[in-house]
């Protein structure tokens, strides 16, 4: 992973850091909103949903333009264009306008994390992507944890809209570093596509593990965070913690994320990938399980936690193989991956919505357990069929 400055992977790390961080921010400020706006939690859930269409969407431009311009390159004027859609919701008079706003951010940081882990698997081989893939991943944790703590700490202290000031501030220093970075403005432009970016989406669908792995992280983007959007205010309601408090204690979901970081050779060495993935599975379920059927707010600690170990055990063997879905259009199928996953986050938020308003919060928690745990099992089979069939991925 060379050819760029340190100042220039300083700046990397900053957007892909703060990218993480924006699409949970708005999880832990919805009561908030609610009140602000004078409308039900489920209606304020908008703001999270709307991201996931925006950032889902808009993969499917950003993907082909960072093959063709060069991913830093790319990533710098989408970080730069992040700083908009934050001003507008600095400025939002009304939860419609907020969410304009968060549809804009959505679009713009679609064009970071994804052409990110494209960059790694263009420069990693196979054999050594997943343990490298886990280190920028304590990145996105690091974002998700600051995201959902500082969101409730200033949200609660300051106000909302102290939120997106800082956002707007982080992004605009990062995109310009990125922009004015000399290795970056060097990036070559490839020649275009002689079939056109449509036809470079259809080839990678046109491979039928590739539509499998959509399908799978789908799956596990709709029930992954349709009920992780709603526990920082199913934590306040309940048990009547502060939103600070509730934000914390959402955020060890991605501090068991770090468990996984740090031990990803590890674990992948003594449970192979369909191990990690049906392991990871059964720890989300049991995860969920806990926060659907406990009644005191401490057990929401070690629930978080063991769901975070569970979901990134899962979620990085997934994006590992997104990585290598085809190698040749590696951009567009990353780009892709992380298009299908949000489009799955976002119908997973909306249909979690009606259900809150409607009959509370436990019921969605409950459908995430079994469902999750029903996908690490089903992944982790087709992973073993797949080894079987082919056990030495291509670098």
């Amino acid at each position: 992973m060379t050819g760029l400055r340190r100042s220039g992977l300083a700046a990397l790390a900053t957007v892909h850091f703060c990218s993480s961080a924006m699409m949970r921010v708005c999880d832990p400020m919805l009561p908030a909103l609610a009140q602000a706006f004078g409308v039900t939690t489920g209606r304020a859930a908008l703001t999270v949903s709307v991201y996931a269409v925006a950032y889902g969407l808009l993969q499917l431009l950003f993907g082909p333009l960072g093959d063709r311009y060069g991913k830093r390159r790319v990533i710098g004027c989408a970080a730069l264009g992040c700083v908009v859609g934050n001003v507008l919701a600095l400025f939002a008079m009304s939860l419609e306008m907020l969410v304009v706003a968060r549809f804009l951010a959505g679009a713009t940081a679609a064009g970071i994390i994804a052409l990110v882990l494209a960059w790694v698997g263009d420069t990693v081989p196979y054999a050594d992507r997943q343990p490298v893939l886990a280190r920028f991943l304590m990145l996105s944790l690091g974002g998700m944890i600051a995201g959902q703590w500082v969101s409730g700490v200033l949200t609660e202290w300051l106000g909302w809209r102290a939120v997106f000031a800082l956002l707007a501030v982080v992004f605009c220093s990062g995109g310009l570093a990125i922009r004015l970075n000399r290795d970056v403005r060097a990036e070559p432009v490839q020649p275009p596509s002689p079939n056109g970016h449509l036809r470079d989406i259809l080839n990678v669908l046109s491979v039928p593990w590739a539509r499998w792995m959509l399908l799978i992280v789908m799956v596990e983007g709709a029930f992954a965070f349709c009920g992780l959007a709603f526990l920082p205010a199913f934590l306040v309601r309940e048990f009547g913690l502060g939103l600070s408090a509730a934000a914390a204690v959402v955020a060890l979901y991605g501090v068991g994320g770090f468990f996984y970081a740090f031990t990803a050779r590890r674990l992948l060495a003594v449970l192979g990938e369909s191990g990690m993935v049906l392991v990871g599975g059964l720890a989300l379920g049991i995860g969920w399980l806990a926060l659907a059927a406990g009644h005191h707010w401490a057990l929401s600690l070690p629930a978080c936690l063991l769901a975070g170990v569970g979901f990134y055990m899962l979620h990085g063997t997934l994006q590992t193989h997104a990585t290598q879905m085809v190698p040749a259009l590696r951009g567009t199928a990353v780009s892709l991956f992380a298009s299908t996953m949000f489009l799955g986050i976002a119908a997973g938020v909306a249909a979690a919505s009606a259900v809150v308003d409607r009959a509370g919060t436990r019921p969605v928690f409950m459908a995430c357990a079994v469902a999750l745990a029903a996908l690490g099992a089903v992944f982790a089979f087709s992973l073993r069929q797949r080894t079987a069939a082919s056990p030495h991925p291509a670098s």
